[in-house]
């Protein structure tokens, strides 16, 4: 069973902190870092990261990646799907139709929170949730985040 997960973007260190829904009056143990150390940090419960100028609060989406890393918003996707084999004939009597061979589809997307559905938009403005994209088609990884590599959405425009 995977559990409401939050990790806050410290905008002042420019680093982020794991698990600050379980801060609770400076102990250490329970917001960590992403290497699992200690973080530091000076507030008292979860509640003094949301709407605080100084994070980016954003939630786990329950899902993982292809090398099990847990998706939150604000991740950068690689996502590789393989086309189907396609055939094109001349005409309807024609019997050696000329094979299009599959080929390996790539797009880098951004995890979002749209209206309470975790989601990636692309293809131009397709919002198409995290649950559809993770059917098994495509392979999905993650590659940055917003925060510390947002030259890799720019290289896709």
């Amino acid at each position: 069973m995977r559990r409401i997960k939050f990790r806050a973007w410290d905008k002042g260190n420019e680093i982020y902190l794991y698990n600050v829904q379980d801060a609770y009056d400076t102990l250490s143990g329970f917001v960590t870092y992403d290497d699992g150390e200690d973080a530091e940090y000076d507030e008292d419960c979860f509640g003094s990261f949301l709407n605080n100028k100084w994070y980016d609060v954003e939630q786990f989406t329950g899902l993982k990646d292809l090398n099990g890393k847990d998706i939150y918003v604000g991740d950068i996707l690689k996502l590789s799907y393989d086309e189907p084999e396609s055939y094109i004939y001349k005409d309807e009597f024609d019997c050696n139709p000329r094979v299009i061979p599959p080929k390996t589809v790539n797009d880098t997307v951004q995890v979002v929170n749209n209206t309470g559905a975790f989601g990636v938009t692309h293809h131009g403005a397709l919002f198409t949730t995290l649950r559809d994209v993770d059917k098994g088609r495509q392979s999905i990884e993650i590659i940055g985040n917003i925060h510390e590599n947002p030259e890799l959405l720019e290289a896709e425009k």
